[in-house]
């Protein structure tokens, strides 16, 4: 103890010196907390949104991700309705929801556009989605559409500008069936949606399920989406669920979320690099405090060493001084990090929308303590690291030359 009180007031000597270091090392392990909590933030929300559309696990033919289909639904599920109960049943579920994919022709009588449709169970689908899908006018599909109405549809909000279709508005699908040949289904628009992805909502239509497979004269679905209650078991999931529909393929979120997996990439990338040059930054301002400090303490040294001092613990006393200045600037590094969590948390900073979207997100810093204690270990003791660096060739001098050192 007698000695970490030393170190303190040899740092107190110079306060100003020290303060400076302080404050470098504070700016530096908020940079790193920050940064580190915005990108974990963002990989959260890419996480969140991936499994939100497609879901934690997608169970298919076991073609249908590795070969196209020459026809419709070639590579669809025939028992879904089974597979999808049983699936329910795992406790780990929270539901399953088949999806029919299919593409034609979209038209108001003078014009036509082409279309990628999806075939959804309404109950659920809108549920999962949350704020991946925003209804930008009219209402979302009926659960239960009434048998003499017109089959309903969705459509993404660019489509439903080209076609200058608002809710009410008749159109007529064009599809091909399972046989090859052409079919064609009057639909009424009951409202439109935005992705925030413009190339998708050009092409987006929602309809029913059952309207999807009445439109291709089949009774199969192209996938089930497996969404579970906890994201963090979904390779645990995979496998039993590979296990239960050994002839199926199972898929997880991460398989289908390419942008996910880019942005993640390149985020490590900028952040790891950004990280490296605040440590050297650190490093150097430490390094050059302590230099500062053994070369005018130089002929103290000498008097500790005639006097019995130990060349190590001369060392240790510099060591020490080292962990304090690294310590309180990671402490008031820290301390701004939370803050700045904490205001915007609360704060509705947006961010701009990003390439190839149309709408921004919240600009928000997750807290993690294991970034926290990562970061707050690595300064200190690249702090011990400097300081015994530039010490222990002093302490090792021999006496009379540190004595008559000018």
């Amino acid at each position: 103890m007698k000695w970490l009180i030393f170190a303190g007031k040899n740092i107190l000597r110079n306060r100003r010196r020290s303060l400076i270091t302080v404050l470098i090392t504070a700016v530096g392990t908020a940079g790193i907390l920050i940064s580190g909590g915005f990108a974990l933030f963002t990989y959260e929300s890419l996480q969140e949104m991936a499994a939100r559309d497609s879901g934690h696990l997608i169970v298919a033919h076991k073609n249908f991700f590795t070969s196209d289909e020459d026809t419709p639904m070639q590579y669809g599920l025939d028992n879904a309705a089974e597979m999808r109960k049983r699936l329910e049943q795992d406790s780990g579920v929270r539901m399953a929801l088949p999806r029919v994919q299919f593409s034609g022709l979209l038209s108001n009588g003078d014009k036509s556009s082409v279309f990628v449709g999806m075939g959804v169970d309404p109950a659920g689908e809108f549920y999962t989605k949350g704020p991946a899908l925003t209804v930008a006018s009219g209402t979302t599909l009926s659960a239960a559409p009434k048998a003499d109405a017109p089959a309903e549809i969705m459509l993404g909000t660019e489509l439903a500008r080209q076609m200058k279709a608002v809710p009410g508005t008749l159109l007529t699908l064009l599809s091909t069936t399972t046989n090859g040949s052409l079919n064609a289904l009057d639909v009424t628009v009951c409202g439109t949606v935005s992705t925030g992805v413009p190339d998708v909502d050009k092409r987006l239509v929602y309809v029913n399920i059952a309207t999807a497979q009445h439109l291709l004269v089949t009774d199969r679905v192209s996938t089930l989406s497996v969404y579970l209650k906890d994201t963090g078991q979904t390779d645990v999931m995979r496998t039993q669920v590979a296990a239960q529909f050994p002839l199926q393929t199972v898929q997880t979120w991460r398989d289908q979320a390419y942008y996910y997996e880019a942005v993640r990439s390149l985020y490590n990338r900028i952040f790891g690099l950004l990280g490296i040059v605040i440590v050297v930054m650190v490093g150097f301002a430490i390094s050059n405090t302590l230099t500062m400090a053994v070369v005018e303490r130089t002929r103290e040294i000498g008097t500790l060493r005639a006097l019995g001092t130990l060349p190590q613990q001369i060392v240790g006393v510099f060591v020490l001084e080292g962990m304090i200045l690294g310590g309180a600037g990671s402490l008031c590094g820290m301390l701004t990090a939370l803050s700045t969590t904490f205001i915007f948390l609360f704060a509705d900073f947006q961010m701009p929308p990003p390439p190839g979207r149309s709408v921004g997100y919240p600009l928000q810093i997750n807290f993690s303590p294991s970034l926290y204690l990562l970061t707050t270990l690595v300064l200190v003791l690249l702090s011990v690291t400097a300081a015994w660096f530039v010490s222990r060739k002093m302490a090792a001098k021999p006496i009379v030359e540190a004595l008559t050192h000018v």
